[in-house]
C-alpha cells in the first residue's frame, strides 16, 4: 500500500471468477482493505490514505452489486454461515444473501 492513492485493481485476475463474473469473495476482500487504509488515514491523519481507503470501498460495494445480481442463491449460496459472517461483519448484503440462500434451499 502506498500512501500515493488507490490503484486500479480491476486489473487483478484475483477480482474476478473463473466465468468472468466479479468474485464475491474478491470484493469482500477489497472492501476489508478499504476499511483498513480509511482507518489508518483517520488514525495518522493521511489524506491520501483515507482517500484510497474510501475509493476502494466504493469500489467493492460495485463489484459486490454485481456480483450479486449474477448469482443464484440455491446454487451458490452459503447460507447460514454467509448470514452469520454479514451480522458479524455488520455487512448487510451477507446478511440479506446468506438469509436468501438458506432460504432457497430450504424451498
Amino acid at each position: 500500500m502506498s500512501s500515493e492513492g488507490p490503484t486500479d485493481s480491476n486489473t487483478n485476475p484475483q477480482n474476478r471468477s473463473g466465468e468472468g463474473q466479479p468474485g464475491l469473495w474478491a470484493a469482500h476482500a477489497e472492501y476489508i482493505k478499504g476499511a483498513a487504509e480509511s482507518s489508518i488515514g483517520t488514525i495518522t491523519g493521511s489524506q491520501a490514505w483515507s482517500a484510497s481507503g474510501d475509493h476502494d470501498k466504493t469500489h467493492a460495494r460495485a463489484a459486490l452489486q454485481a456480483a450479486v445480481e449474477h448469482r443464484d442463491p440455491a446454487k451458490m449460496g452459503y447460507g447460514r454461515a454467509e448470514e452469520i459472517a454479514g451480522k458479524l461483519t455488520g455487512c448487510e448484503g451477507m446478511k440479506h444473501e446468506g438469509a436468501a440462500s438458506r432460504n432457497k434451499r430450504q424451498d
